[in-house]
């Protein structure tokens, strides 16, 4: 607004300018130095004569979230904040990515609740006394205002969606012998392969498309996958219905034109009915109608689940091609992506075809979208022998020069595929070049939140393996429960990258971040922390932190409760809590877990002995080096001796406690007599 009252002052002073031939030379300096004029003309000075000259600046139009983005770049991410999708509540933030996930679902589980009873109680809604009435914002009305029976009724349930209302409607207009128009049926047609023969519900989810991400590995290019083929069936069981509505109104209909026959291949397609799709389109040819080019898109798509040898896809594929070529229409972005698609089912036809694929996209001036290149790396990038780097580098090199808009549903697809492909690569430099790219515009906007959960996950385990510890630690305290949710493999993965490093002390901080995450039931997890703080010796300072996270795992296996069930305790479990507390000087809470091995009929290794009996040694315990002779002789451990002799030349013993030790060995004296006697 302040802008529009300058231009508008600029605009009126022009006009004063020009009006006058001349002026004083007083009024003249002042309109000089005037700010506004300043800023938006410039003076042109003579020798004889002094002339203003106001430029005035050429109109810009704003994007209406201009103010927004403008403010949303003045400010960062903030690392230790969780995704902006969740509640800003302690209660309400997710721990892990499973929480994560239940949270998004309850959120969307609460949208379709409230239109659920939009829909179902509309006189409760009908009060609009918003000030300014924004349509967008008010509850669709879902009520048929037309009341009869008459084609504009049915048009006006088609708009609505009423499947069943417009289905019965078409049926008594026939019925009645009203004729009703090609474009009214065609339209009834496009709801009911929509939806597939079923009613429309504001909750109702996208249909979960069929994941053609396969492995071929080594597999012959002539043959398909070892499961089962079925022709013409995209999931488990055919969701298109035999003799469905749309079926018995596409056969009654006096008059068909192409739109009628290209609605029905697709519709089929979409639920499950490839061959009757296929069958479709043949009949199509035969009354010399052409098809449009969604529809050889749908069928192209189509083809893993029309013929089963990877070359008899290709073929099928071509045959399309040709076809589109015949009818001149001109394929888009979208029927090279489905072919790229087709080809990710095609084996080594596929790795062999899909760069062709990609100079045709050139030779026709089509810009590839991010679908493309997820089908391209998806072809070259999965199996046994992986591409060289070339390939994703050359498409990483696109990638940074630009700023990609959806174009394709596959699309989003892209990032979590390139970052997988990285990491087969073992490339670190081509991750931080594609988490750029991701980083550039709006190409952010591309991942969900699982996928962005996949993709930050990706990269943090090749961090691990590839970079600097510092490098790695920075990494994740800015991403860890900001951008991801470290799955246990990511713990794994940093806790080697920790031993690798010679960087344990770190530890104690990744045990808290398990307990947050809720790993610490977790035995891979357990054993692996376990096992790196207990291997070697380390300051008093570093250890009396490693029982400190021995005992939260010590009270993780004996809690009990409703919901939770205590852990089993295993031999190196055991083992490691004993060595820990015996390292840190907790005699008792050591010789606690020593009596669990006889409890629980586990045998512990020498290494845990001996440590237990330095612990006693260096807290001047003898009664509790006794107690451990007396295990070790209980448990007919072959090491029993040699801590006994221990126990005589290094600790101080009063009489009773060596008379004690002595007891201890004629004991297993008598009973190894006693076997003697048994053999004899």
């Amino acid at each position: 607004m302040a802008a529009g009252r300058l231009g508008g002052s600029s605009w009126l002073r022009a006009v004063s300018l020009s009006g006058r031939g001349c002026l004083l030379s007083g009024r003249r300096e002042r309109y000089r130095y005037s700010s506004s004029s300043t800023a938006l003309g410039k003076t042109v000075e003579h020798s004889e004569v002094t002339q203003e000259e106001i430029v005035l600046p050429r109109k810009k139009t704003w994007d209406k979230l201009a103010v927004l983005q403008t403010l949303a770049s003045t400010v960062n991410r903030d690392p230790t904040a969780a995704h902006y999708a969740f509640h800003d509540d302690p209660f309400l933030l997710p721990k892990n990515a499973a929480n994560a996930r239940l949270f998004l679902l309850s959120k969307e589980s609460g949208r379709n609740a409230a239109k659920y009873i939009i829909k179902q109680f509309p006189q409760y809604f009908d009060k609009t006394f918003a000030e300014p009435n924004v349509s967008c914002l008010m509850p669709e009305i879902l009520t048929p205002q037309i009341e009869g029976v008459s084609e504009e009724a049915l048009k006006e349930r088609i708009h609505l969606r009423k499947v069943k209302d417009s289905v019965d409607l078409y049926d008594q207009l026939v019925q009645a012998g009203t004729p009703v128009s090609l474009e009214t049926t065609n339209s009834l047609l496009d709801l009911l392969c929509f939806y597939g023969d079923g009613e429309f519900t504001p909750e109702k989810e996208e249909e979960e498309k069929e994941d053609l991400e396969e492995t071929e590995g080594n597999a012959s290019e002539q043959k398909a996958p070892k499961r089962p083929f079925q022709r013409g069936s995209q999931s488990s069981g055919s969701r298109w219905r035999e003799n469905n509505n749309a079926e018995r109104i596409f056969k009654i209909m006096p008059e068909k034109n192409a739109h009628s026959y290209c609605t029905m291949i697709r519709g089929m397609v979409k639920h499950g009915a490839s061959a009757k799709a296929y069958d479709v389109y043949i009949d199509l040819l035969n009354e010399r109608h052409k098809a449009d080019v969604h529809t050889f898109n749908t069928l192209i798509a189509a083809v893993p689940y029309l013929k089963e040898r990877f070359l008899e896809r290709w073929e099928l594929a071509k045959v399309f091609l040709n076809h589109m070529a015949q009818q001149k229409v001109q394929p888009n972005l979208l029927t090279f992506n489905a072919l790229l698609k087709t080809l990710r089912r095609c084996g080594g036809v596929g790795r062999s075809m899909c760069l062709s694929v990609i100079k045709e996209m050139e030779a026709l001036d089509i810009e590839p979208s991010l679908a493309t290149y997820d089908h391209l790396l998806s072809i070259l990038y999965k199996g046994v022998d992986l591409h060289s780097s070339g390939i994703i580098s050359e498409v990483i090199d696109d990638i940074e020069k630009r700023s990609f808009i959806p174009q394709d549903p596959d699309d989003a697809k892209f990032f979590p595929t390139a970052m997988q492909a990285c990491c087969d690569l073992k490339d670190i430099k081509l991750a931080y070049r594609l988490n750029k790219a991701l980083e550039k515009g709006d190409n952010w906007k591309f991942l969900d939140m699982d996928r962005l959960n996949t993709y930050w996950s990706k990269f943090f385990s090749l961090l691990c393996m590839m970079e600097q510890i510092d490098v790695v630690l920075k990494w994740y305290k800015e991403m860890s429960c900001s951008l991801f949710y470290p799955t246990p493999k990511n713990i794994l993965d940093l806790l080697q990258a920790l031993d690798a490093a010679n960087h344990l002390e770190a530890i104690p901080s990744v045990w808290e971040d398990v307990k947050q995450l809720g790993f610490n039931r977790r035995h891979d997890v357990l054993e692996e922390i376990l096992s790196l703080m207990s291997r070697d010796q380390h300051p008093k300072e570093i250890q009396l932190a490693f029982a400190s996270c021995a005992e939260d795992i010590k009270a993780v296996h004996e809690q009990s409760g409703r919901e939770q069930f205590p852990l089993e305790w295993t031999s190196s479990t055991l083992g490691h809590v004993a060595i820990l507390f015996s390292r840190a000087g907790r005699t008792q809470d050591a010789w606690n877990m020593m009596e669990r091995f006889q409890q629980i009929n586990r045998i512990p290794t020498d290494q845990v002995m001996d440590e237990f009996l330095n612990c006693a040694k260096q807290t001047n315990c003898p009664d509790e080096a006794i107690k451990l002779v007396k295990l070790a002789a209980a448990l007919g451990l072959p090491s029993s001796q040699r801590l006994k002799s221990r126990t005589e030349k290094e600790f101080e013993l009063s009489e009773k406690q060596r008379k004690t030790l002595e007891s201890i060995e004629s004991d297993s004296d008598s009973s190894d007599s006693d076997s003697d006697s048994d053999r004899d």
